[in-house]
């Protein structure tokens, strides 16, 4: 059981603050059983859950020295462009990659999608909206839980990536050639 207190990512609500733990008084429950009240930390709202048998994902926040890590990481890794066209299998897709709630995987599904906008950009072609759509709310997970771990606004997270990747690449050999780091992501020009 979570103590009062505990910020933990749940499901794809994002980071959730533990503010007390009750019993419910509605028909059809029973009042026996335990919920947590949570308040999402970056939406305006109250969520009960089942202490025991909960079916959504909860876990703790990632710590900041594994944040750092990951950060450190960005410019290391090879994202490539979902090719799939139907828009319902590239929201299945999307969608499964954001059930995992790994920062790593969000991580690279938001720079495999800028990957797909870079493209499109250089074909003069239109950058799709459910794209689009997976890439803001990847980055809206990402940055709130990086935000908490690392204790700092939400909003300031793309430049504290992108001084630490700045700080990271300074003396590194560019033989080896990374995939490009977003903009949105690291406050970075190609």
């Amino acid at each position: 059981m979570y103590e009062v207190g505990t910020l933990l990512v749940y499901g794809n609500t994002g980071v959730c603050r533990i503010t007390g733990v009750t019993t419910l008084d509605r028909p059809g429950i029973d009042r026996n059983e335990r919920y947590y009240v949570m308040e999402p930390l970056y939406q305006n709202s109250v969520i009960y859950t089942p202490v025991e048998g909960n079916k959504v994902f909860m876990r703790p926040v990632i710590a900041r020295e594994e944040a750092d890590r990951l950060i450190d990481m960005i410019p290391k890794i090879r994202a490539e462009a979902c090719s799939l066209h139907s828009p319902q299998q590239l929201s299945e897709h999307y969608q499964t990659v954001l059930r995992t709630h790994c920062c790593a995987d969000l991580i690279e599904l938001t720079m495999s999608i800028y990957q797909k906008r870079r493209s499109a950009e250089e074909q003069k072609s239109r950058f799709g909206y459910t794209d689009s759509k997976y890439m803001k709310r990847a980055e809206e997970l990402l940055f709130g839980e990086f935000a908490v771990a690392l204790g700092i606004p939400r909003e300031e997270v793309p430049a504290y990536i992108a001084e630490r990747i700045k700080g990271a690449s300074v003396g590194e050999k560019k033989a080896d050639k990374p995939s490009p780091v977003p903009r949105a992501m690291a406050g970075l020009a190609e």
